[in-house]
């Protein structure tokens, strides 16, 4: 297979990916100035709020994915009955996934937030917010699980067009119901968690209608909810339940880092929920990079071609190493320009200056980490080991390190930061290892 040849197959996938990703970080961003305007209260409450919706999205996307490795294999095994048994199995939990998450949110907002902060104000805010939305649980989980199995057949196309429409639905909505527009009621963050209530149920219906009821290459019905999948559960949870664990795991203790923050200062959480955009910018390409590797690495294996993955993971690892440092250089461009755009006060942007830098340079090592932990690596099967290692070093480094220098030491916020996100560099090594030593291509029946 001819490198030209290679990068077109990944353009084709990773392009939809990234432009996908760039609208999602614009509605967030778009959400974060109007909440913003609302005060530093409202913005910390919607941040800390999110990060609880956060360890279930987390949950989704870890369970689509760990199903696309599966998927993208049997794709290229052309064994179509086995890739319907995988969804099947994936919608099952996922119901159940958005099931208890919606009640959490719905019934017992004001403990999800207690968990993040006590500051009363922060709180009140939070849980008129996610009152609202936790009824967009279900359907987030849903478009999110169908949206990899999308990507795993090479149609990413459908997905980007579903989140344009709902970027355009959501900043509206956000718009009207946020500050009272055209006659609707001034909700504040309530109407934020509306809009994004909204724009779920259309993605809801755009992605998930189409793949049941229209889709011609899958061709997956209501019916096949209810087929017999007992011989897949085995091999299901030995490839995709590592992933939904470690991506559970990975965004609950990134939920903590949250809990951390939360005991710094509602000034330090505000300035991190302006950096998380930032973050989320300038990464769009390691993101498009690293879901299409994952597919492309899994479709080379289900044709049985061992040698040319091993290749094909070498190409995407490089990408990783310049991604990192162009990711790195745009964050510290855009540092002031971005703070600039949110109602704060000196001493927050001060603190959101200091995240900016530290930031950059965890994206030197976060670009490769990420291709080759959620694209190669997972592309490969190896998804054991990866739940090892997003975990293991999450819990054992930056949470503790975090906390000591952040609420302990109490030492600058570039230097809390760097702790508090210190498995990013440790991941990055160790995968890399892991990928040269040849172990991590896993055989998968089918």
């Amino acid at each position: 297979m001819k490198n030209q040849d290679f990068y077109a197959k990944t353009a084709k996938l990773a392009v939809p990916i990234m432009l996908q990703n760039m609208i999602t970080i614009g509605v967030n961003m778009a959400d974060n100035i109007m909440v913003g305007s609302l005060g530093e209260n409202s913005l910390s409450a919607v941040a800390l709020a999110n990060q609880f919706v956060n360890i279930y999205q987390c949950s989704c996307m870890g369970l689509g994915q760990g199903a696309s490795v599966m998927t993208s294999r049997f794709w290229g095994m052309k064994n179509h009955r086995a890739l319907k048994q995988t969804i099947t199995l994936t919608t099952r939990i996922c119901l159940v996934l958005g099931f208890l998450f919606t009640v959490m949110t719905l019934f017992f907002p004001g403990a999800v937030m207690n968990i993040y902060i006590h500051d009363t104000g922060v709180i009140s805010e939070g849980i008129r917010y996610l009152r609202v939305l936790s009824f967009s649980c279900l359907l987030m989980g849903m478009s999110l699980t169908y949206s990899n199995f999308y990507r795993s057949i090479e149609n990413a196309r459908w997905p980007l067009i579903s989140s344009i429409f709902a970027f355009f639905i959501n900043i509206g909505c956000n718009y009207i119901f946020i500050f009272g527009k055209l006659g609707a009621p001034q909700l504040g963050v309530a109407g934020a968690a509306l809009g994004t209530l909204i724009a779920r149920i259309f993605e809801f219906i755009f992605i998930c209608g189409y793949l049941i009821f229209l889709d011609k290459r899958i061709r997956f019905r209501i019916k096949d909810l209810f087929m017999d999948c007992r011989n897949m559960v085995k091999e299901y949870v030995q490839i995709s339940l590592p992933v939904v664990i470690s991506d559970t795991l990975y965004g609950f203790g990134n939920s903590v880092v949250s809990m951390v923050m939360g005991r710094i200062g509602s000034q330090f959480v505000s300035a991190n929920s302006i950096t998380i955009v930032t973050q989320q910018l300038s990464s769009v390409f390691v993101q498009g990079a690293a879901q299409s590797s994952s597919v492309v690495v899994g479709h080379t294996l289900g044709e049985g071609k061992q040698e040319r993955a091993q290749e094909e993971g070498k190409l995407f690892m490089k990408m990783g190493v310049w991604m990192g440092a162009a990711a790195c250089a745009i964050i510290i461009a855009i540092s002031g320009p971005v703070i600039s755009c949110y109602n704060i006060t000196p001493e927050t942007a001060a603190i959101a200056k200091q995240l900016m830098y530290s930031m950059g340079i965890i994206m030197l090592f976060r670009a490769t980490n990420s291709i080759m932990t959620k694209g190669v690596l997972r592309g490969g099967g190896d998804t054991r080991f990866l739940m090892a290692a997003d975990v293991l070093f999450l819990w054992i480094a930056s949470i503790p390190l975090g906390y000591l220098t952040g609420v302990v030491l109490r030492l600058p916020a570039f230097w809390v930061y760097c702790f508090l996100k210190i498995d990013e560099i440790i991941k990055c090594f160790w995968c890399v290892w892991r990928f040269r030593s040849g172990k991590w291509i896993k055989k998968i029946k089918g």
